[in-house]
């Protein structure tokens, strides 16, 4: 097997389908601190927080994936208790609430076009 292994990867972004562009810059913007990084034309839009990304881009049609609980996106923070916290003092969905598991701390939250988004400490 070839592998490359002379490259470094500076960044990673997840890129999450959205139906919605305003509606999703506005929660991620005004409920979990995210600043805009960049806008392509009226569909696509990238989001920072802390050095990290999200990628948005609107599509038209989009199917949900809550019914299993499949994460799209994860979070490891400091003082997840104080994020939880903060989180159910906003009108955001809490799909799981903060619980201890064997590796560790984790909520998850959806945001409107039912992207899971986990926080895990």
């Amino acid at each position: 097997m070839n592998t490359t292994k002379n490259f470094r990867i500076k960044n990673m972004s997840a890129q999450l389908l959205v139906a919605d562009i305003e509606r999703s810059i506005a929660f991620y913007t005004e409920k979990l601190g995210f600043d805009i990084d960049f806008r392509y034309e009226d569909f696509y839009v990238g989001i920072i927080k802390d050095g990290c990304s999200i990628h948005l881009k609107c599509v038209e049609e989009r199917k949900d994936r809550r019914s299993n609980e499949d994460l799209d996106i994860l979070f490891s923070v400091d003082g997840i208790e104080g994020v939880y916290e903060e989180l159910l003092s906003k009108p955001v969905e809490i799909i799981q609430p903060l619980r201890v598991m064997p590796y560790g701390k984790e909520f998850y939250v959806a945001d409107p076009d039912g992207n899971i988004i986990a926080f895990v400490e």
